[in-house]
């Protein structure tokens, strides 16, 4: 059953998707990488901190469910925006080569941990697959690589496939489309997220 519901999570598109996508026209495959590892490194402190119990304070409060989504929402429609702004401006959005890989580790990283959403799945489902007396730290961890198992195999492939469409139309109309399309999902998201209530 696990194995199922991670499976589907893992390729339900969302946040996680749209970042690689982001990822892949700011920079390409190796830019999406880091993203992807961003994205799984998160989902791991999620698991430790399900663990700890940590997490559990998170959904029972509505007050930190709230603080975690609206600082959520308001990333994704920052990083929304800004690829809106390279659309409209017709410009790649182009960091530092020295730091790229770096950056987009932590923006995946940074979009993980602010949502709610994977800390309520590791908080609420992980737990049910661990008994009592059963050591709930390495569980945790076990259950969470099979979900980081997913993740890496699906967003790897999905960046790679996206990178060889992008590169044919890298200086087109098509790259500028993708750029505001991006965008507008990572707004919508962000919008979506601040909107919705437990």
């Amino acid at each position: 059953m696990f194995v199922g519901v991670a499976a589907l999570l893992t390729i339900t598109p969302g946040a996680d998707m749209a970042m690689v996508s982001r990822s892949v026209l700011m920079g390409g495959r190796r830019e999406a990488f880091a993203t992807t590892l961003g994205i799984l490194a998160g989902c791991l402190v999620w698991a430790i901190v399900s663990a700890l119990g940590v997490a559990a304070v998170l959904a029972a409060s509505q007050t930190a469910y709230d603080a975690l989504r609206l600082a959520g929402a308001a990333y994704l429609v920052w990083l929304g925006v800004q690829s809106l702004w390279a659309a409209w401006r017709g410009l790649e959005v182009e960091l530092p080569s020295n730091s790229a890989p770096r950056s987009h580790f932590r923006q995946g990283f940074l979009t993980n941990l602010f949502n709610p959403k994977i800390a309520i799945f590791y908080s609420t489902f992980l737990p049910q697959f661990i008994g009592p007396g059963d050591p709930a730290l390495l569980l945790s961890i076990l259950l969470a690589a099979v979900h980081i198992g997913f993740g890496l195999v699906w967003l790897t492939t999905y960046a790679w496939l996206l990178d060889r469409a992008v590169t044919t139309f890298k200086s087109s109309r098509l790259r500028r489309s993708l750029d505001a399309l991006t965008g507008t999902v990572l707004v919508a998201l962000g919008l979506r997220l601040a909107a919705e209530r437990r």
